[in-house]
């Protein structure tokens, strides 16, 4: 949405899925207020892991932009400062949720799979360059219908989306892999309405000063839901 906001010449689609995300804290960190005065590492200041904590934060009344300290490192760094206990918390995409749990890293405090509200907001969406929508509107459906249908794959079959990924070497752990497909509520595109996803999101970017636009501008300016509308009654959806 920061995106939008800025001008650039994207769309949203639809929803890809909820739940890929999950923060982790240490002792010192029981609940998102309590990253106040703490130490948080994103890999950049305009990155998704800076956006949903920025959000989370803006979400129970914090100013992230003056109640956490941010730090950016590469994700790697990231996730060893914390596990190091140098870091007070970590915002973790697939496979580091599950690497952390697996080795009994930090706790819990956000489980976007489960935890309200994040759980009853898409996490990812299905973005596309406006012009190529504007000149391809039919190959614009084509992909999109055949990113659903593959989100319905990974819904039914998490086992062999996991080794799929795993033969054709997007990732290399099959455990943590499979978990992860297996944990994403993958089914849920056909369910939400992703415009909720970009009001709620919008009013939190807007509360932590990321954004000027109102939601409404950016439902206006970056969403097309019409391919989503037609595909939803062709895969009776």
């Amino acid at each position: 949405m920061p995106w939008v906001h800025i001008g650039n010449p994207i769309v949203m689609l639809a929803g890809g899925h909820i739940g890929c995300f999950e923060l982790f804290g240490t002792e010192r960190v029981r609940t998102i207020r309590d990253l106040k005065d703490k130490t948080v590492s994103v890999p950049s200041m305009d990155s998704a892991q800076y956006v949903f904590l920025a959000s989370m934060a803006a979400y129970v009344g914090l100013d992230p932009g003056k109640d956490i300290h941010w730090v950016t490192l590469p994700r790697a760094e990231a996730m060893q400062r914390f596990t190091d206990g140098q870091l007070d918390a970590f915002l973790g995409f697939p496979p580091e949720p599950q690497a952390l749990r697996a080795k009994h890293i930090g706790q819990v405090i956000v489980n976007s799979a489960v935890d309200r509200p994040w759980s009853q907001y898409f996490c990812c969406m299905v973005v596309a360059h406006r012009p190529f929508v504007q000149r391809h509107p039919v190959a614009t459906k084509r992909a999109l219908r055949a990113i659903l249908k593959a989100a319905n794959v990974c819904a039914l079959e998490p086992e062999q989306v996991a080794r799929v990924l795993v033969d054709k070497g997007y990732t290399t752990n099959y455990e943590y892999t499979w978990q992860a497909v297996k944990e994403i509520p993958y089914g849920k595109w056909s369910e939400y309405d992703p415009e909720d996803t970009v009001r709620f999101y919008a009013l939190r970017l807007r509360e932590a000063g990321m954004i000027k636009s109102t939601p409404q501008q950016i439902i206006a300016q970056g969403t097309d839901w019409r391919f989503l509308t037609e595909l939803k009654k062709e895969l009776k959806e």
